[in-house]
């Protein structure tokens, strides 16, 4: 049976400065990061953008981490996405989400541009076969 992970990594532009909450002995930031995707449709390119939620914890004598987490940088995010639910305390009604949970958030690194000059080269991917 093949194992199923959750896990995400994604990079893009953090919308506004991390929202930062203590507790005794840790801390979580909560940010949202903007991703898009080119669209093309024939000759036109447009632009599909969204916002995502991000909640990073920490230690506090970790929280100097949380000093990259600021509007407009560009960072790639890893984590995990955990499952949240309640209910609502004005309806009644039982209310869930996904949280996407940073464990590692750090600068993007910087990509180069790719000479026009040179082929693309393909991606070789190669298969585990099974062992009897």
């Amino acid at each position: 049976m093949k194992k199923i992970e959750n896990s995400f990594a994604v990079t893009g532009f953090i919308g506004k400065d991390a929202e930062i909450r203590s507790f005794e002995t840790a801390s979580v930031a909560r940010f949202s990061i903007a991703v898009s995707r080119a669209d093309k449709t024939g000759e036109e390119t447009s632009y599909v953008s969204a916002f995502m939620g991000i909640e990073a914890w920490r230690k506090n004598e970790a929280l100097d981490s949380f000093d990259v987490l600021k509007k407009g940088e560009l960072i790639t995010v890893e984590g995990y996405f955990k499952p949240e639910e309640w209910t609502d305390s004005k309806s009644g009604e039982k209310r869930n989400r996904i949280v996407m949970v940073a464990t590692k958030f750090y600068p993007a690194p910087e990509k180069e541009e790719e000479k026009p000059d040179q082929p693309k080269q393909k991606a070789v991917s190669k298969k585990k076969k099974a062992s009897k």
